[in-house]
């Protein structure tokens, strides 16, 4: 009679353990959420025309608008021409190496270089540069010292996103 409740015993407590050792599996489902994804400057889907092109530019970098005369001139040119990025490169380098413009100096962009940055992505692409591109663009001023006030304009006045509104 020992014997048999002895192994009552350990077969209660053999079944009291395994109890508690079973445990259900949880199931764990992993997935995404929906982001929505959107690049900066991706929602202007119109293209400047020639006219705006040259008139927009000429407004951005001397603050006035262009001369009737001027414009046509420059139109007709950028018509005639075959290469369309290479005659928007010759009329921006020649706006930004006209005498008397008035851009910042590399000291006064150095001295306060986030507000630079902010300002000449309002001025040009009209918003607001967004953290990475104000990081990565002041990490690239930084490292680089030959770069120039001109030379942030010259990339934003040629950039594909300057080119559309």
């Amino acid at each position: 009679m020992n014997k048999k409740k002895q192994f009552l015993r350990l077969v209660f407590f053999m079944l009291l353990i395994s109890s508690w050792q079973c445990k259900k599996e949880k199931t764990y489902v992993y997935g995404v959420n929906d982001v929505s994804v959107k690049q900066e400057g991706a929602n202007k889907p119109s293209v400047k025309t020639t006219t705006e092109f040259i008139s927009i530019a000429y407004a951005d970098v001397f603050g006035t608008t262009i001369a009737g005369n001027e414009l046509t001139e420059l139109s007709l040119l950028y018509s005639a021409f075959g290469d369309k990025k290479l005659m928007e490169n010759m009329i921006i380098k020649n706006f930004l190496n006209a005498p008397g413009l008035a851009i910042p100096t590399k000291t006064q962009m150095n001295a306060d270089l986030e507000t630079f940055l902010k300002n000449t992505y309002t001025k040009f692409l009209n918003r607001s540069p967004n953290e990475f591109e104000l990081y990565g663009t002041k990490s690239l001023v930084q490292a680089d010292t030959s770069i120039t006030p001109e030379l942030i304009y010259y990339g934003m006045l040629t950039s594909n996103e300057y080119r559309h509104y």
